[in-house]
């Protein structure tokens, strides 16, 4: 049986995948071509207007402070601009980690695998969250939902 989606890329629909049913290195190789894609697209949205912070041993971008005039509704501008672009930060860093992580699982042959009870993770929960590194089950468990 197969199993048809779209990933989405920035606002748009822009891919369509067709997935077997198994796991297996089809799968892993669809996943890991998605999550390269991701890490690049979130690199340079990051880039837009943060630089990467190379003294970090993790990844780490600081924004950059934008620079719209002296007028005081231009200062005033730039304070919010900068204010709404960390909280960007933050959320595209996340983002980035959660896969980069990823992909080094895949590299580990441990993707798919739940971190928590080392069960395999169902595979459509990885084709609606390819980030994922526990399973359903171990998921409500850890947010008290069970």
């Amino acid at each position: 049986m197969a199993l048809f989606f779209f990933l989405k890329n920035g606002d748009t629909l822009s891919s369509l995948f067709l997935m077997t049913r198994r796991m297996g290195t089809d799968f892993e190789t669809k996943m890991n071509d998605y999550l390269q894609g991701e890490k690049t697209r979130l690199e340079k949205e990051l880039a837009s207007f943060a630089h990467r912070n190379l003294k970090a041993s993790e990844t780490d971008y600081d924004t950059d402070f934008p620079n719209i005039g002296d007028k005081d509704d231009e200062n005033a501008s730039e304070v919010a601009q900068f204010s709404n672009n960390l909280s960007l930060e933050d959320e595209l860093e996340k983002a980035l980690r959660d896969v980069e992580s990823a992909l080094k699982r895949i590299e580990d042959g441990a993707y798919g695998t739940c971190k928590y009870c080392s069960q395999p993770i169902n595979e459509k929960r990885l084709v609606a969250r390819p980030t994922s590194s526990s399973c359903i089950q171990c998921k409500k468990t850890l947010t008290q939902e069970v």
